[in-house]
């Protein structure tokens, strides 16, 4: 099963919308193109990736020509292209490949965490340490594809148009030891300088704030281009990465984040933050 990335969400509510306003049924439409309402469920919620070929005959069906066929069409083909990711499918998990599927193409990514540094402005050395700590036991090699996977990830933030990237981070991550000395002095490092790019901030939970909100568990959210895409939301937990897409439940995740910059240092003091740490390192 392919991932649920945006391109494909985005084909598979146009799908639907074209549907309903046409008058079909999943039930009716499948029968019109020999198919079955299982599958025509799957490529309107994105759990199948749909032929170019399949979304012509249902546009066709459902009375959509011209130019919003043409570009439907032309989205089941973008849909279907591999992303770079697709070449780490044998050492990341499915939830992983599904949430950087998504990621790639999110506009504005907003990112806290508890207990690490934000995977996407993570040094090589600081993820060693954190896959050599983590839940599974990895060899050397399995450890240097992981951290080369996440180093991919990362090349979109210093790239052409790159997302807006907003880091939280509670001040106990910057003081808990990952690898030695001199990577967690790499690490700090390596903040500030990335919180000096125009499309990335970074902000700082002190101590001092106490138990907040945020406290229980890492939260993502990605934000797209396209009105058509709602916002997706991500938690880690013990079991893996889980994508959040209900409503009701991003508005919760959404009001947390708020929360989380209110009670944050602002930019310019989380940086004096960071800096007075490694100064007491």
């Amino acid at each position: 099963m392919a991932p649920k990335t945006a391109r494909a969400r985005r084909l598979g509510i146009a799908l639907r919308q074209a549907r309903e306003a046409a008058g079909y049924t999943l039930e009716s439409a499948a029968d019109e193109i020999n198919s079955t309402r299982s599958t025509l469920s799957r490529y309107e919620n994105a759990q199948t990736l749909v032929s170019p070929a399949t979304v012509r005959a249902l546009l066709t069906l459902y009375g959509v020509g011209g130019d919003e066929l043409a570009a439907t069409v032309q989205l089941a083909k973008d849909a279907r292209k591999p992303g770079w990711w697709v070449s780490y499918s044998y050492v990341l998990d499915r939830r992983t490949i599904d949430f950087i599927a998504l990621e790639a193409e999110a506009t504005a990514i907003s990112n806290f965490e508890p207990s690490v540094v934000p995977g996407m402005l993570q040094t090589a050395d600081y993820i060693r340490g954190v896959m050599r700590g983590g839940p599974h036991t990895l060899g050397d090699e399995e450890v240097e594809q992981r951290v080369q996977a996440r180093l991919d990830r990362q090349q979109r933030l210093t790239a052409d148009e790159p997302p807006i990237f907003d880091a939280i981070i509670d001040e106990g991550a910057l003081l808990r030891p990952v690898g030695d000395a001199s990577a967690m002095d790499a690490q700090l490092a390596h903040l500030l300088k990335m919180a000096d790019l125009p499309n990335i901030t970074v902000q700082v939970i002190p101590l001092a704030a106490g138990y907040h909100r945020g406290t229980r568990g890492s939260l993502h959210i990605l934000e797209f281009a396209d009105p058509e895409d709602p916002i997706i939301a991500s938690v880690e937990t013990v079991a893996g990465q889980m994508i959040i897409d209900r409503p009701g439940e991003l508005r919760v995740c959404a009001k947390i984040m708020e929360h989380l910059r209110a009670v944050a240092l602002s930019p310019s003091a989380s940086r004096d933050q960071i800096a007075n740490l490694m100064k007491g390192r």
